[in-house]
C-alpha cells in the first residue's frame, strides 16, 4: 500500500516556487527532506527549514550536484530557473525520479529527438520517471481539460482563458523593463510569443493526441491593448495610451479548424482599448464547445495584499502531491494521461 510508504525528497531550487514546496515537504505526513540543492552560493549551508521560514530541520543546502547525485532519495522536486538537461539525466540515471515545474516534458513526442532519447536512456538506467506539471499549464490545461472533456461525445473546441491582474504586483522592472507595460504600443515580443508556445503547445498536445484530435499546426499571436485612462498601479503609472494589456493566444488547429486554445490575459488594467477582450478578475474561464457545452469560471478568493503569498502554491503544490504517483510510475517520461490521479494527502 503506497499510503503507508514515506518518500524520500531532494528539492531542488528555492525560489518563490522552490521555497514554498520545500516548506512543504518539510511538512508533509508522507514525505522526509533528505537534501535540498541550491543555486546561491549564499545560501548554501544554511539550514532548510530557515530557508523555507519554518523552524530549522536539521537538512543543509549544498550547491553540489554529485552531493544530491549520491544522496539516497526517491524523488527531486526540480524547480531551477532553466533546465540543464546533463543534471537532470544524471538525476534520473542515479535512481530518482523527477517532478518538475519545467515545462520541457509535457509531450515527449514533440520534444528534441535527441534530448528525448538520453532522458528516457537515463530512466532506463536508473529506472526513474519525471514528469512536468503545476498549475499553468498543467493542471488547468492537463488535469482539469480531462474530466470536463470526459461529458463530451462530439468536440469541436476547448478554450482555457486566463486572466492575471499585475496591478497590484509591485515589481517595476519586471512590469515596465521586461514585460512591456506602460510603454507606446509597438510589435509584440516574438521571444515571449515563443517562450509561452513552447509550454502550453505540449502540454495541450498531450491532451490533442489522448483524445484523437492531434493537432496538425500549432499558431501563437501576441497582442497587446493601451489604456485608455492613466492608471496608478502598486508598481508606478499606466499613462493613458501606453500598453496596459497583453495576451497571447495559443491554438491547436485540425484541418484548419481550432481543436484547443490558450489564452494569457495579462493587465496592469481593465480599461483599454479592446473591451472586446472582457477582462476578468485573475483566474481561469474554461468553455467547451460540442454536444456537451461548458462554461466554467475559477477565480481566487484571496485579498490583493495576500497574493505574493499565495500565488506560489498555485504551482507548488500539485507538483508536491504528485511525489507518490510519479514515484509509483514506470521508468520514462510520464504526462498528466498516463499517470493515476494525482491526490493531495494531508
Amino acid at each position: 500500500m503506497t499510503d503507508a510508504r514515506t518518500y524520500k525528497v531532494i528539492q531542488w531550487a528555492t525560489g518563490n516556487v522552490g521555497a514554498r514546496a520545500l516548506r512543504t515537504v518539510i511538512e508533509h505526513p508522507q514525505l522526509e527532506l533528505v537534501g535540498l540543492w541550491v543555486s546561491s552560493p549564499e545560501k548554501a549551508g544554511k539550514d532548510a527549514g530557515e530557508l523555507a521560514g519554518i523552524a530549522p530541520c536539521g537538512i543543509k543546502a549544498t550547491n553540489s550536484v554529485d552531493d544530491m547525485v549520491a544522496t539516497d532519495a526517491d524523488c527531486v522536486l526540480y524547480m531551477r530557473q532553466g533546465t540543464d538537461i546533463d543534471e537532470v539525466c544524471r538525476l534520473l540515471a542515479s535512481g530518482k525520479n523527477i517532478v518538475t515545474t519545467r515545462g520541457d516534458f509535457h509531450h515527449p513526442r514533440s520534444m528534441d529527438p535527441d534530448v528525448r532519447a538520453r532522458v528516457e536512456q537515463a530512466c532506463l538506467e536508473g529506472g526513474s520517471s519525471i514528469y512536468s506539471t503545476g498549475s499553468s499549464p498543467g493542471f488547468v490545461t492537463e488535469a482539469l481539460a480531462i474530466p470536463l472533456l470526459s461529458l463530451s461525445r462530439r468536440h469541436e473546441c476547448l478554450t482555457i482563458d486566463e486572466y492575471a491582474d499585475m496591478s497590484t504586483r509591485n515589481s517595476p522592472d519586471l512590469l515596465f523593463n521586461i514585460m512591456g507595460y506602460g510603454v507606446s504600443p509597438g510589435q509584440f515580443d516574438q521571444r515571449k510569443v515563443d517562450y509561452v508556445k513552447h509550454d502550453f503547445a505540449s502540454s495541450m498536445a498531450q491532451i490533442a493526441d489522448a483524445i484523437g484530435l492531434e493537432a496538425d499546426e500549432w499558431d501563437a499571436v501576441g497582442e497587446m491593448s493601451a489604456a485608455t485612462n492613466t492608471a496608478e498601479i502598486a508598481a508606478g503609472t499606466i499613462e493613458a495610451g501606453t500598453v496596459a494589456a497583453q495576451r497571447i493566444t495559443i491554438t491547436g488547429l485540425r484541418g484548419g479548424k481550432p481543436v484547443l486554445r490558450f489564452r494569457a490575459n495579462w493587465y496592469c488594467s481593465r480599461d483599454i482599448e479592446h473591451p472586446e477582450w472582457e477582462l476578468r478578475e485573475s483566474g481561469w474561464r474554461i468553455r467547451v464547445e460540442g454536444d456537451t457545452p461548458l462554461d466554467v469560471n475559477i477565480t481566487f478568493p484571496v485579498k490583493p495584499e495576500d497574493y505574493a503569498a499565495y500565488t506560489p502554491g498555485l504551482t507548488a503544490h500539485r507538483a508536491v502531491n504528485a511525489i507518490p504517483a510519479v514515484c509509483e510510475a514506470p521508468p520514462g517520461i510520464r504526462t498528466t494521461v498516463d499517470l493515476p490521479h494525482v491526490i493531495a494527502k494531508f
